[in-house]
């Protein structure tokens, strides 16, 4: 009766929502239930919405407390003594009794709202119980009182709670992991099954914009969220309300779906603009102020961009009126956010602040896109060929962020540093969109370049996340106070390999340990990443969940193979220049991503290169990437970069540009010889540049060093 009266004021108070429940049926007998641990809700949660009576694996030492024992009578209790070795295989000798057996493999309630430390029991006692493993995700307990997250998010009476029932599985670890010494296998192994879990149940098929709305109901309309180098502090309900102001402007000069340019600075007023457009329906297309005029031109033309909204004050800080002459001849609407703000009136701003508190209906007003519609369109770097314009949807954008949230523990008390580009992937999706969305407070600065500005406004922001390049981190390395990054937890480093050196300094100086992350902006942008929990030097992590792949094996080289990717995150489409306007989908979904990559025993994916980033000298295939990664090992402190040339006796050979002053190739025969390299993978030829064409983001220009040595061979 207990039971009962219980199960009625859980489903009238918070509204109790079970999804997937045929999925407990089919688990079968003898079953390892696994959740997530919110709250001290879950036991209760679960026990009351199965619809058998689960035995639950309790801790002996908190079976003892009295305000648990009522708790105890709903369930069958197993007492479990941590420190007794054979509590393990008395409990493994009850499921083998065709016995369902729940256990939070985290084993402590969350502190952060997300997926903390698996631990490997649950997954040996699987495995050796030959039991099903059933995944139940709770979701909206992280809200209640009765969390561990005080102070941290909105905590309410009673807010809405989801349990979500998966699909069993088979928990079966080989042969040859079984040994003491493996376990991890077993713990890499279920924190896999738990973050797929999270993804896979995650909401990710909804428009960006509806997400904005959903944290705004969830973190309050006071929530700060974002913030800039005016210091300026904007919270939710701002943000919405100067959405709906300068979307209703923007929308009476452009169309629902049209691609509208973007060229501006991260700033407040340009993420108010990017939403403003999708509150309309209309999809940004982000400018790369920084790749010259010719190629804006050529990016307006590709993605038929009819309309640019800039800054008058941008546009003069950065000295950029030649690219605004070379797109108005060419035909594109240049048009000023200044401009646009003295259009506005009292009765706009009263009707955007009206919009804002019923955001909900006024956005199913204001747009019909829907979560497969295109999102924005990003263009490509063109470090190796002519850029093209990356659509993503909004799902591609939504997965990505559940995916790396299935696998980072953030939470509403962190704060982000973001100086990364919004026109780069890894600036807009991992610096901006996911914690905006997360309800995580951003703070955007304009440049990463401002070496010595970057740590301090770290340090006086108390931010404990940063996303950088290896350029990037070095350079701030140098200059930056031992305090200054006191308050960081995660640095995460991508689109170009991070150096030994740029790591060992950070370790050393700062006690911080960089995570090497990998993607591509046409994954929307992560593939994988290293975490406190899985880490390991010299790779880039392990994939995603929800990601698939395969591996395409390249001749002369032995070690590998180009990596073929497919999941939700992947882009809808290619913009190409030889088909203006026109979207390219992948063939089959799958996106190839001309990387040579390898995977270890334990799923880490090491890079070995581009496959366009190979020389053949001498009938060998040459890493170009890992030729220049031990000159940088030898001259830490120069930018190097290393391109092949085609050679009349060995077919290519290399060429080393590089702007440092003392560069012999005699020093580099030395070292070669020293770290056992082989010969070949000398550069033939050394060039000595006052600077090496790089990108926005650090990234090397590899074009503009070709074109570089054409210019001085003539």
């Amino acid at each position: 009766m207990l039971r009962i009266f219980l199960k009625w004021l859980f489903t009238i108070l918070y509204r109790v929502e079970v999804k997937g429940l045929d999925n407990y049926a089919k688990a079968g007998k003898r079953v390892l239930i696994v959740a997530n641990h919110l709250s001290f809700l879950d036991a209760v949660l679960i026990a009351l919405y199965l619809p058998e009576k689960p035995m639950f694996a309790v801790n002996s030492h908190i079976a003892k407390r009295w305000y648990f024992k009522p708790f105890l009578a709903l369930v069958k209790a197993f007492p479990l003594d941590p420190t007794n070795p054979m509590a393990t295989k008395a409990i493994i000798k009850e499921i083998r009794k065709d016995n369902k057996c729940v256990i939070f493999p985290e084993g402590r309630i969350t502190v952060t709202g997300s997926l903390m430390k698996v631990y490997q029991g649950p997954g040996m006692i699987a495995d050796k119980a030959g039991a099903q493993i059933l995944p139940i995700r709770i979701d909206g307990a992280q809200y209640t009182i009765f969390s561990r997250m005080k102070g941290k998010v909105r905590l309410r009476w009673f807010p809405k709670i989801t349990l979500t029932m998966l699909t069993p599985r088979i928990f079966e670890i080989p042969e040859e992991y079984k040994s003491r010494e493996n376990r991890h296998f077993a713990g890499l192994k279920l924190y896999d099954l738990m973050s797929t879990m999270l993804f896979d149940s995650s909401d990710y098929k909804k428009t960006l914009f509806q997400s904005l709305i959903d944290q705004y109901y969830t973190h309050g309309r006071r929530h700060i969220i974002i913030e800039d180098a005016a210091r300026k502090p904007m919270n939710y309900g701002q943000m919405l309300t100067r959405c709906f102001i300068l979307g209703s402007k923007l929308s009476k000069t452009t169309v629902s779906g049209e691609y509208v340019g973007l060229m501006l600075p991260n700033m407040l007023g340009s993420i108010v603009t990017f939403f403003a457009l999708q509150a309309y329906g209309r999809v940004p297309a982000m400018l790369n102020f920084s790749a010259g005029a010719h190629s804006i031109v050529s990016a307006c033309r590709t993605a038929k961009i009819k309309t640019v909204y800039t800054s008058k004050a941008f546009v003069e800080l950065g000295n950029l009126t030649e690219l605004i002459d070379a797109m108005t001849h060419a035909g594109v609407q240049v048009s000023y956010l200044e401009d646009v703000a003295q259009e506005i009136t009292m009765g706009d701003k009263l009707t955007g602040l009206f919009s804002s508190y019923f955001s909900g209906f006024t956005y199913r007003r204001t747009s019909s896109r829907t979560f497969d519609d295109a999102a924005v369109v990003l263009f490509t770097s063109g470090s190796e060929g002519t850029p093209k314009g990356v659509v993503l949807s909004h799902a591609n954008i939504q997965a990505n962020r559940y995916q790396l949230a299935a696998r980072v523990d953030f939470g509403p008390s962190d704060i982000v540093f973001n100086a990364l580009p919004i026109f780069h992937s890894f600036g807009l999706t991992g610096g901006t969109l996911l914690p905006i969305l997360s309800g995580i407070r951003t703070f955007l600065y304009p440049s990463p370049l401002h070496y010595r500005i970057v740590p301090e406004l770290v340090y006086d922001t108390n931010a404990t996340f940063m996303f950088g390049t290896d350029t990037f981190l070095a350079s701030y390395a140098r200059y930056a106070n031992a305090y200054d990054f006191y308050s960081v937890r995660y640095v995460f480093a991508g689109a170009e390999k991070l150096k030994d050196e740029t790591r060992r300094v950070w370790s050393e100086k700062y006690g911080i340990r960089i995570f090497e992350c990998y993607g591509a902006t046409e994954a929307s942008p992560g593939l994988s990443l290293n975490t406190p929990m899985h880490n390991k030097t010299g790779t880039v992590g392990r994939l995603l969940p929800g990601i698939s792949h395969s591996i395409e094996k390249i001749a002369g080289i032995d070690e590998g193979g180009k990596l073929l990717v497919s999941g939700p995150n992947i882009m809808k489409g290619y913009l190409l220049p030889s088909e203006p306007g026109v979207l390219v989908a992948p063939e089959n979904g799958v996106y190839d991503t001309g990387d040579i990559v390898d995977f270890d025993e334990d799923g880490y994916v090491v890079i070995k290169g581009r496959v366009k980033r190979f020389a053949k000298i001498a009938g060998e295939m040459i890493s170009l990437t890992a030729v220049e990664l031990y000159i940088s090992e030898l001259w830490p402190d120069n930018h190097h970069a290393v391109i092949s040339i085609p050679d009349v006796k060995k077919g290519e050979a290399l060429v080393l540009v590089t702007d440092y002053k003392e560069a012999k190739r005699e020093a580099i025969s030395a070292f070669v010889k020293q770290k056992g390299i082989g010969e070949l993978s000398v550069p033939r030829n050394i060039k000595i540049v006052a600077h090496i064409p790089s990108f926005g983001t650090g990234k090397t220009d590899y074009v503009g060093v070709q074109a570089l040595l054409e210019h001085d061979s003539k």
